[in-house]
């Protein structure tokens, strides 16, 4: 390996070769470097590893190691397909089950395979069993925990299970990168720094990351690799900003015209202090002489949206246009109806760009940016092509800023000279979370809602409560209010999601007998979920079933009831977005 081994590809690691070399590329994995950094996600010891015997007594998530005693998949076809499997310590036995990805997982596994389980063991028909536990393999020759040592587990996935990538496999390749390339390792700090923070040396730490010698040395080289690694990227953040700040933007003069009739002739409803405050930190951005790179933060329904036309027709005021990029399309032409209503009374044109357009109509959009006849356009990822090109743009609004990646952002703002950038989310971020993530932006959190709106009330209920939320739901629908009810994607597989949604659709029929109960998922066409969609919003359905389509871009006030199916299979942002769907009129809203 030469010099800087640390970027050198892993085929030419011993152990790993081009097939696996490839594999690993798909997770992120490409370089040496990407290798000592691919750390492990659990270690076992005896101090960490629970009897059989033991688990009715322990409490919360355990790990056991065991031997496979027997294995099988009982009679069953689609969701009824099981993997069952029963493992013994000496101390006693114990069955695991699984039901989603039965198939590979009942590969895995044969009749006297030494196997570590984590997961939180739960009692069914007087016996204890684990529910899709996380697993790891142990080999007979590998370490044993009789010897004291802490053994590092790795992030598996049925593609490294495939070639061997297990966990012993990657202890043993790492093991020999320490051995043969250990000392060529730099320390990313002097001494002085590190005597500083009291931090380890940096081979050391990691050395120890993966094979450590105890638990206090383990603590310890979490604590160094975790400043390493937030040092980096406030570093990088304040380059970042450094060049930002060194840079000249659009100067826009003092608020006025149009932006300021905008809030005394359009809007039907006072700003809040909140929404003020924010439209104020974004004209002293704009007359700063620097580029503004703002992030506005807000719940759903906090009013981010009205922030952000008051923004662009304070651009239009100065005689620059502005784009405004949603994530979604049906996002995008929600935001495009709001526009239109907000900005057509003042006189201002307002276009929608995304992909599945006439081409002629198309056409006529792209010549009126590029002329600038048009003040405001909204779209998806379609603005970023390279056929858009905007006379004078000022300003760029990204809503859910973080569906975006980066590449695509500085493509939007390429499309212009030193514009302002206003990114908008309402994923809830702790303010030392967004001043490190986002330390490159300037932050503007709006945390008042609108007059007359209720917190959302979250509850959490379990299968032997589902009569009562059922009733729950009815009591509302009778009250004249709406519902819905989200089921989540599986495996990431449009064909199991649309039969989840269809199962429970034909179900709930038959549950809200007596109230109409309409169907929108993924593999319906635009003009089908749009037609859905409308139908709902002007009360002509009262039960909508759904997948996550209807995670952003939905704004009906009548609905006040969201009941989610295996919320365990969503991520919390997700779980956010989706309660923001309830709770935008003034009637009391749940969410379950």
């Amino acid at each position: 390996m030469g010099d800087d081994f640390l970027a050198e590809s892993l085929q030419y690691v011993k152990g790993v070769g081009p097939k696996r070399a490839d594999v690993l590329a798909e997770s992120g994995v490409r370089s040496v470097r990407d290798l000592l950094q691919y750390y492990p996600r659990r270690y076992l010891d005896r101090s960490t590893v629970t009897r059989i015997a033991d688990v009715p007594r322990a409490q919360g998530t355990v790990s056991i190691v065991a031997e496979v005693l027997v294995t099988g998949s009982p009679p069953g076809k689609g969701r009824q397909r099981r993997f069952e499997m029963v493992v013994g310590d000496g101390s006693g036995r114990i069955k695991c089950v699984w039901f989603r990805g039965a198939a590979w997982i009942g590969k895995l596994f044969k009749k006297g395979d030494r196997v570590a389980l984590h997961g939180k063991p739960q009692a069914f028909r007087g016996s204890w069993n684990f529910t899709h536990p996380d697993f790891d393999r142990l080999d007979e020759d590998g370490p044993s925990l009789d010897t004291g040592r802490i053994i590092a587990l790795y992030p598996g996935s049925a593609p490294f299970e495939r070639i061997g990538l297990n966990s012993r496999a990657f202890r043993k390749i790492i093991w020999g990168l320490f051995r043969d390339h250990g000392l060529r390792l730099r320390d990313p700090f002097p001494e002085s720094l590190r005597s500083q923070y009291n931090l380890m040396e940096g081979r050391v730490a990691l050395r120890a990351i993966h094979f450590p010698k105890n638990q206090a040395e383990l603590q310890e080289a979490r604590r160094s690799l975790i400043f390493e690694e937030l040092f980096f990227i406030q570093l990088m953040l304040a380059r970042l900003r450094r060049v930002r700040v060194q840079r000249k933007g659009i100067v826009f003069g003092p608020r006025a015209g149009m932006s300021a009739r905008f809030e005394q002739e359009v809007l039907p409803f006072t700003l809040t202090g909140d929404q003020r405050a924010a439209i104020g930190d974004i004209v002293e951005d704009t007359q700063s002489g620097r580029p503004m790179n703002r992030l506005l933060q807000g719940d759903v329904g906090s009013g981010k949206t009205v922030v952000a036309v008051a923004a662009m027709l304070h651009a239009l005021d100065h005689g620059y246009q502005s784009v405004f990029m949603a994530p979604t399309e049906i996002l995008a032409e929600q935001h495009y109806r709001n526009l239109i209503s907000f900005l057509e009374p003042l006189g201002q044109q307002v276009r929608l760009l995304v992909g599945a357009q006439r081409k002629t109509y198309r056409k006529e959009i792209l010549a009126e940016l590029a002329n600038g006849q048009v003040a405001v356009a909204v779209g998806t990822h379609a603005l970023i092509e390279d056929p858009v090109k905007l006379a004078r743009l000022g300003l760029v609004v990204v809503d859910e800023q973080h569906r975006f990646g980066v590449m695509q952002r500085a493509k939007l703002l390429g499309k212009g000279d030193a514009v302002h950038t206003l990114l908008m989310t309402a994923t809830p971020i702790p303010r030392s979370l967004a001043m490190t993530v986002y330390g490159d932006l300037d932050v503007t959190v709006i945390r008042e809602k609108p007059a007359g709106r209720k917190p959302v009330r979250t509850l959490l209920r379990n299968e032997k409560q589902r009569d009562a939320v059922y009733q729950q739901i009815r009591e509302e629908l009778a009250a004249g209010r709406q519902c819905y009810v989200v089921y989540p994607l599986v495996d990431e597989s449009e064909k199991l999601d649309l039969k989840d949604a269809e199962s429970g659709f034909a179900q709930l029929q038959n549950v809200f007998s007596g109230f109409r109960v309409d169907l929108v998922h993924g593999r319906m066409s635009g003009a089908e979920k749009d037609e859905i969609m409308e139908r709902f919003k002007a009360h002509e359905t009262d039960v909508l079933v759904s997948t996550t389509v209807i995670e952003v871009g939905v704004d009906v006030g009548n609905a006040s009831v969201m009941l989610i199916e295996h919320a365990e299979r969503f991520g919390l942002s997700q779980l956010h977005q989706l309660r923001g769907r309830v709770g935008r009129g003034s009637d009391q809203a749940y969410c379950i």
